[in-house]
């Protein structure tokens, strides 16, 4: 009778002991279990991300505003992991290339046309003080940034650039920036490393208003009845390299940051 009652009594123990220490163990196991639904959740916007910016490249995306904020840490890791500059040098590689194969006439007329931001000059400074193209674009601020003067080129084209004039063509740049620009971006673009441009076009007054594409085709019909032979033509928007008169191969280089029509 005595070793029925302890029984008992050990198996109340027991049984109170485990209802106490349930809600830690359930805690622990809803805890362990919550974990890879974190990860694959990073995952998972990783994945989202670098599917919005091969959208973005390729133009599928069409017209965008901001970047999407959940991408912004994505960008970062983009252009400060080195695949940015991986993506711009590939570029530059296959224009080069195609550049080899053109038979230059020697009459100055063998051109190559060039975008300057985002093309020859980086402004990723810039953005990457202003959220990485997550904020809506401030023309005020940006201008600001542009007088300074600060901007550096980049690797992959100056090495295009350069690559380019040794093979005897000339070099037109145009622009989206404004004709009352043209003294620093003059400047700018020589502290980069840039020099022996033939023609470098900005907008006008006559041009203010004017889409991108519309705007830059004029430019290039006007550089075609001039006689230029636009060989190659090498920019950071669609918009640079779409519309009329447009080069015998367009090169577009990477820049998930911001989109002109």
């Amino acid at each position: 009778m005595a070793c029925s009652r302890t029984s008992s009594v050990s198996l109340f123990i027991l049984g109170l002991f485990t209802v106490l220490i349930s809600p830690a163990i359930s805690s622990r196991v809803l805890s362990s279990t919550k974990r890879p639904v974190k990860g694959e959740s990073r995952s998972l916007v990783a994945s989202y991300c670098e599917s919005w910016r091969y959208a973005v490249e390729t133009n599928n995306a069409g017209t965008w505003k901001v970047v999407p904020s959940k991408c912004v840490s994505s960008l970062e890791t983009y252009y400060k992991g080195g695949q940015f500059d991986n993506d711009y040098n590939a570029v530059a590689r296959y224009a080069l290339a195609f550049a080899k194969t053109v038979k230059i006439g020697g009459d100055g007329k063998d051109a190559w046309v060039f975008d300057i931001d985002e093309t020859l000059l980086s402004n990723l400074e810039y953005y990457k003080a202003n959220g990485y193209g997550s904020e809506p674009y401030n023309s005020k601020k940006f201008n600001e940034w542009v007088v300074q003067g600060a901007a550096p080129g980049f690797d992959a084209s100056l090495k295009l650039y350069k690559g380019l004039k040794n093979l005897g063509f000339t070099i037109i740049l145009l622009t989206g920036r404004d004709e009352a620009q043209r003294s620093i971006t003059e400047k700018n673009l020589r502290d980069a490393g840039y020099s022996g441009w033939e023609h470098l076009l900005l907008r006008g007054h006559e041009d203010q208003g004017k889409e991108a594409v519309k705007y830059k085709s004029e430019q290039r019909s006007i550089m075609v009845k001039k006689g230029y032979k636009l060989h190659g033509n090498t920019g950071d928007q669609w918009s640079d390299l779409q519309g009329f008169a447009i080069a015998d191969r367009s090169f577009k280089v990477p820049n998930p940051i911001y989109y002109i029509a």
